[in-house]
C-alpha cells in the first residue's frame, strides 16, 4: 500500500497528495472539500459550511455576521448594518429592513424617513448624469401632498423622484430625483408642472430661507479613470474657488448663509495642490463642492428655488462647470476668466442659463 496516499475523510476515496484538500486537520477531495466548508464573504476565513450564516446572496461566519449583519425583519434576507432601514412609525418599531420591505411597507407614504436611500436608476443617455435634491418648506409635512408630486413626476410607471424628510425645514420636505441627464431634466421631467403644483399648495423654497438646492453628478462623467476623474474634480474646485464672487451672486445665498451650509475651501492653490490639500484636510459635507461621497460629488451652494427658469438655469451651469473641466487642463483652467467661460454658452443650448446670468447681472458687456 502506497503510504503517500490519503483518504477523504468523508466519502473515503483514495486520494494522491496533490489532489487533498486539508482543513481543521482532516483531508478531503474536491467535492466534498465544496460540500462542507465554505469562505465568510466578510474576513475571507474558511469555516465549516454548517457554522455558517447564509442566504440567497451572502456567506458569512457567525463572527462578521454579529459585528455587522442583520437579519430583515420581514423577509428574512441578510443585510449589512450600513444597508439597513427603519420605519419612522411605532407601528414597525425599530426593526431593521432590506430596502425591498421597507419600501414596499412604506408604499402607501409619501415621505420616507431622511435615511433612505434606494439603488440609483439612470435616466437619459450619457454618462454626465445629476441628481437632484430640492427642499421645500412651509406647506406642510404631509403625506397626502407629497404623494401628489409623485403622482405627477412618476407616470407611466417611472421611478423618477421620491421624496424624504429633512430636519432643517420647518414644515416640509425634500424632493431628490434619480440621476439624470441635463436634457431628461429639461425635456422629459416634469419639473414646472411639479413645482407649479407645489406652490399651488403653498410650499415655498427660494423665500423660506431655510431650503436649498443641491446636485449630485456622477463621478464616471468625469473621465474614463479614476486618475482623468481625480484632476477633474481638481479642476471644479479650482473654478468655484476663483470665481466665488461670481458663484455667491448665482446661488442666491448670503455669505453667512454660504458659511453655514456649503463654505468655500479658501484655497488659492492650483487644481492638483487645491484637491490634494483638501482630501489631507478636515472634510465636511457642509461645503460649496462636498467630495465626501463615493459615487458622487454634490454641489451645495445653491438657495432653493419653485422658478423653473431659474431651476434649469443651476442645472445647466453645475453642467457646464463639469463639461469645462473635464475639457480643459489644469494650465487652461488657470487662465480660464468668467468672461471666457460665459463665451462657451449658446441661446440653443443654455438659454436658460444665459437669461438667468442677466438676470444676476453676471453676463458680462465682453461676453456679449
Amino acid at each position: 500500500m502506497n503510504e503517500n496516499i490519503l483518504t477523504c475523510c468523508i466519502c473515503g476515496e483514495e486520494l494522491a497528495p496533490e489532489d487533498a484538500y486539508e482543513f481543521d486537520g482532516k483531508f478531503y477531495c474536491l467535492d466534498c472539500f465544496e460540500d462542507e466548508t465554505v469562505v465568510c464573504d466578510e474576513c475571507g476565513e474558511r469555516i465549516y459550511t454548517g457554522d455558517a450564516v447564509t442566504d440567497s446572496d451572502n456567506t458569512l461566519c457567525r463572527d462578521c455576521f454579529n459585528e455587522n449583519y442583520y437579519y430583515c425583519e420581514e423577509c428574512g434576507c441578510i443585510i449589512h448594518s450600513d444597508d439597513a432601514y427603519y420605519m419612522d412609525s411605532d407601528e414597525f418599531e425599530e426593526y431593521p429592513y432590506c430596502c425591498g420591505c421597507y419600501t414596499r411597507l412604506k408604499k402607501d407614504k409619501g415621505i420616507h424617513d431622511y435615511s433612505y436611500k434606494p439603488d440609483p436608476i439612470f435616466y437619459g443617455k450619457g454618462k454626465m448624469t445629476m441628481g437632484v435634491e430640492l427642499e421645500v418648506d412651509c406647506g406642510g409635512f404631509d403625506d397626502d401632498n407629497a404623494k401628489e408630486v409623485l403622482d405627477i413626476a412618476n407616470t407611466n410607471g417611472e421611478n423618477r423622484l421620491y421624496i424624504k424628510s429633512d430636519g432643517s425645514l420647518d414644515s416640509g420636505f425634500e424632493l431628490v430625483s434619480h440621476p439624470m441627464t441635463l436634457g431628461y431634466h429639461e425635456n422629459e421631467m416634469p419639473w414646472d408642472r411639479i413645482m407649479k403644483r407645489l406652490i399651488h399648495m403653498g410650499y415655498k423654497s427660494h423665500q423660506a430661507g431655510t431650503c436649498g438646492l443641491h446636485c449630485h453628478v456622477s463621478r464616471t462623467a468625469l473621465g474614463e479613470g479614476f486618475e482623468e476623474r481625480e484632476a477633474a474634480i481638481g479642476r471644479i474646485l479650482y473654478f468655484v474657488e476663483h470665481h466665488w464672487d461670481e458663484i455667491l451672486r448665482f446661488s442666491r445665498r448670503t455669505e453667512a448663509q454660504m458659511d453655514r451650509w456649503a463654505a468655500r475651501y479658501d484655497n488659492n492653490s492650483k487644481p492638483k495642490k487645491l484637491y490634494d490639500d483638501i482630501k489631507k484636510g478636515y472634510c465636511s459635507r457642509y461645503r460649496a463642492v462636498n467630495i465626501l461621497n463615493y459615487n458622487t460629488i454634490e454641489f451645495r451652494m445653491f438657495r432653493g428655488t419653485l422658478k423653473y427658469n431659474t431651476f434649469i438655469a443651476t442645472l445647466q451651469f453645475v453642467n457646464e462647470i463639469c463639461s469645462v473641466a473635464v475639457s480643459l487642463s489644469d494650465e487652461e483652467m488657470e487662465d480660464l476668466r468668467w468672461e471666457d467661460f460665459i463665451s462657451r454658452l449658446t441661446e440653443e443650448n443654455h438659454s436658460e442659463l444665459i437669461t438667468y446670468l442677466k438676470e444676476r447681472k453676471l453676463y458680462t458687456k465682453e461676453a456679449e
